[in-house]
């Protein structure tokens, strides 16, 4: 299905403009146009009269910001709801409303964003981007589950403390399934004090994303009290113009983070990039496929006192303890046709599915603690420590997979 991209100016239906939405699951509602400007988008509409265990979408057409979402969830047997948001951002997941009388209420912060910066400016996406529900201009809800039981949506601009993302395949909402990072997965325990913006896009380079005005449009909303996260390595390592490399370029574009951060009064934190699965011939211990690339971020972290979350580390922490095999659980390694069209196996040593994602998340969330971030007041209550010595176990984790899947590798390795 193609998805608008771009709003265009004539095109904007009048609600867009309204400041708070309120819709009654209860009751028919529309498909998803530009005249009503929201409705039930992208899978068929749920039937109320006889309600199904099928995934559904709700789309409304709200400006760029923040919103706080509130969910009312129950109303039939056995419902089980998992909730994501935008680009397959999970926000609150296996919600039980066991009897038909049971509800319960779930509130969150959705990011919402459009490409354009000011005047005739955006961001330059790609042309795969086109088709995310990230840069449209619509908010878009997934209700997904064993039983998605939805009753109301109310919708309410917001104003909170953002952290925004910025970084590479291992960060961005992944658009498919079986893919998924880290960067859509925090958002699950962060509760409606605080929103998650992920500009990350697979493939880019710290030089390319500053090149293709995501920085810009950080810059554009970015306040005091906002918090950028920089996660770049992957594919930094792969540039080969003159200059290029860890010790001069690469450092050269994250001290233009760091100062066009601090310009606008907010805080910038590092994380050293993952770990790609390669093991060395005794298949306990990872090599270093990253060269002297995390090193030369902490040392602009520490010249620049800039807090650092050593990903890095945690991830080989994590993959070794995992194990050669039990490794593999967490990124895209699965036998053939196990999604439609995929004819071969899949096997992926960088790239997370959602499991490995949920794992990366975590380590990301025990960062933030151990570096005292402002941020952690804004946990959930039922956040629990995690240690990468310790990572949960890929047996039980619990995962809705959305309709969409895509076999093809994202950009970047």
């Amino acid at each position: 299905m193609k998805r608008m991209w771009m709003a265009v100016v004539a095109m904007i239906p009048t609600m867009m403009m309204a400041q708070t939405f309120d819709f009654d699951l209860t009751k028919a509602l529309p498909i998803y146009n530009v005249q009503d400007g929201y409705g039930y988008d992208i899978l068929p509409a749920p039937s109320v009269k006889k309600p199904t265990a099928e995934p559904f979408y709700f789309s409304v057409a709200v400006p760029d910001g923040n919103y706080r979402v509130r969910v009312e969830l129950g109303g039939v047997k056995n419902g089980n709801t998992t909730v994501r948001a935008e680009g397959r951002r999970l926000m609150m997941d296996n919600i039980l409303t066991p009897k038909k009388k049971d509800t319960q209420v779930v509130e969150f912060v959705v990011n919402k964003r459009s490409t354009l910066i000011e005047g005739d400016k955006r961001v330059k996406i790609k042309d795969r981007e086109k088709e995310y529900l990230t840069w449209d201009e619509k908010l878009t809800l997934e209700f997904n589950g064993p039983q998605p039981a939805v009753r109301s949506i109310h919708i309410e601009p917001v104003d909170v403390p953002t952290i925004y993302l910025c970084g590479n395949s291992t960060v961005v909402d992944q658009a498919n399934e079986p893919w998924a990072s880290w960067g859509q997965l925090i958002t699950r325990w962060f509760g409606p004090e605080v929103a998650v913006s992920n500009h990350a896009e697979s493939g880019l380079t710290a030089r390319t994303f500053i090149g293709s005005y995501r920085l810009d449009k950080i810059l554009q909303t970015l306040k005091k009290g906002d918090y950028v996260f920089v996660e770049f390595g992957h594919n930094d390592e792969k540039e080969k113009r003159p200059g290029d490399g860890a010790w001069y370029h690469y450092q050269y574009q994250l001290k233009i983070f760091v100062d066009e951060v601090r310009a606008k009064g907010a805080e910038i934190v590092f994380c050293t990039p993952t770990q790609r699965r390669a093991f060395n011939d005794d298949n306990k211990t990872l090599k270093n496929t990253h060269g002297d690339f995390p090193a030369a971020m902490k040392m602009v972290a520490e010249r620049e006192r800039v807090p650092l979350i050593d990903l890095n580390q945690m991830t080989k922490v994590l993959f070794e303890t995992l194990g050669f095999e039990d490794s593999k659980r967490a990124l895209v390694h699965y036998p053939a046709n196990t999604f439609p069209g995929q004819p071969k196996a899949l096997a992926d040593n960088t790239h997370f599915n959602p499991y490995g994602a949920s794992q990366v998340a975590k380590c990301v969330v025990m960062g933030m603690k151990q570096l005292n971030l402002p941020l952690v007041k804004f946990l959930r209550p039922d956040w629990q420590d995690f240690d990468p010595a310790q990572p949960d176990d890929w047996n039980t984790f619990q995962w809705a997979p959305a309709r969409n899947a895509d076999v093809v590798k994202p950009d970047g390795n």
